[in-house]
């Protein structure tokens, strides 16, 4: 039986096995303050794996969700434009945050995605850390969606109104069923994130890809349907990182029979997103130029396949929390008893290289330093992706010396905000 096949047999199995169990999000936590890693690197993209959502019933929406979860993407240099589209946050017209959330989601029928400013209400609703999360509180959060009007220009199918409470007028209703979901995720869910550093050519690369992406659902040139097999949001996520030259694309609307057999699911997707960022043989020339994508990132982008900074961050659902339930899973997509997953993420909750920044870029400066010193002849047919390649590690392994001197500055007055913790 092939791979793909295997894992779809399995994947009942997977289901019962975990539904009795819920996920550890404590580990491996929050490695550094937002500010230290913005400080070393100003644009990034984070992928979260989102746990199963469980309201708590008795007021609003009763929203129940399985534990296959959710994903978001949060780019970190990318706003909000005038029209609704994304723009590069130092451009004309962008808002005052430093970054959206992006999230796709089945209910919305003239968008594919929907922009969320500002990290802290992406994933926390702006609440303060130990505040609890009171019904009220709960309302203020969405007052305060309706007030960023994120649905305004975003038309939802009627069937997504029937979880509704009834008598809610929709505009009402779309923040109440969107909440934890769409924005203030955190506030109902568990996440797993991976956060790639990424150059601002890359960073328009995304952009770029995204807008074109919800382009013929904003013009109604389309009706957007969301596709669990064929177009979900883990493609989202994973191909705006293709577009960087990060991986290869995910191909959507694959034939269904084919689509089935190898379909991205949120947790994997962690794990991947991770290996791939800290793949050390992705830093030997004649592997990176065998790699279609790694060979892009080079000539195209001017950057090595494999950048520091790539690291594992994680939160539970909001702990003091009226509103939600807190105990929750999220699954692999893997063969339960002998599939690779839970090793590897085992692998990265114990490696401190893969949640703290500057374990993280030691272990960089060590290899670019090997690199270095190992230098050797490479065929004629790569002259010119080797000499851009070793350019590349040149300037790396400079700025990644750059950024060491300043987290050792901050230790010594942490005052300015980039001290470890």
């Amino acid at each position: 039986m092939s791979s793909p096949l295997r894992r779809l047999a399995a994947l009942g199995l997977a289901l019962s096995l975990a539904a009795c169990g819920a996920v550890d999000f404590t580990r491996p936590g929050i490695a550094d303050p937002e500010a230290g890693y913005a400080g070393a690197f100003p644009r990034y993209a984070e992928f979260c794996a989102l746990s199963q959502i469980r309201k708590r019933p008795g007021f609003g929406a009763e929203i129940r969700g399985e534990i296959g979860g959710h994903a978001v993407l949060y780019l970190n240099g990318a706003c909000r434009g005038p029209d609704g589209t994304l723009i590069p946050c130092d451009a004309p017209g962008a808002g005052p945050e430093e970054g959206v959330g992006l999230s796709m989601n089945a209910h919305f029928r003239d968008a594919k995605w929907v922009a969320i400013p500002g990290r802290d209400f992406f994933f926390e609703g702006n609440l303060s850390p130990g505040e609890t999360l009171t019904r009220a509180r709960y309302a203020e959060v969405q007052a305060e969606a309706r007030r960023l009007r994120l649905y305004d220009e975003v038309a939802f199918h009627e069937d997504a109104f029937a979880g509704a409470p009834a008598g809610l007028p929709r505009e009402a209703a779309k923040y109440e069923i969107s909440i934890a979901t769409d924005y203030a995720v955190g506030l109902g869910r568990g996440r797993y994130c991976a956060r790639v550093p990424v150059t601002r050519p890359q960073m328009l690369a995304m952009i770029d890809f995204l807008n074109a992406e919800n382009a013929p659902y904003r013009s109604g040139a389309r009706e957007f349907h969301w596709s669990l097999f064929r177009d979900n949001c883990i493609h989202l996520a994973h191909n705006a990182l293709a577009a960087a030259g990060f991986w290869q694309p995910w191909p959507t609307n694959l034939p269904l029979p084919l689509a089935i057999l190898n379909f991205p699911v949120p947790k994997n997707e962690f794990v991947n997103l991770m290996r791939r960022g800290n793949d050390q043989a992705l830093l030997d020339p004649e592997a990176a130029f065998a790699d279609p994508a790694a060979r892009r990132s080079v000539l195209e982008f001017g950057t090595l396949p494999v950048r520091p900074g790539a690291i594992a961050l994680s939160a539970p659902a909001w702990p003091a929390n009226e509103v939600y339930e807190t105990e929750l899973g999220l699954i692999f997509y893997d063969e339960p008893m002998v599939g690779p997953y839970r090793f590897w993420l085992a692998d990265i909750l114990r490696r401190p290289r893969d949640h703290a920044l500057e374990a993280n870029l030691r272990w960089y400066a060590a290899h670019l330093d090997r690199l270095r010193e190992e230098r050797r002849p490479l065929p004629p047919v790569m002259a010119d992706f080797a000499q851009r390649f070793y350019a590349a590690a040149e300037r790396e392994l400079a700025a990644t010396d750059s950024r060491l001197e300043r987290l050792r500055a901050a230790r010594a007055t942490p005052e300015t905000g980039l001290a470890s913790r």
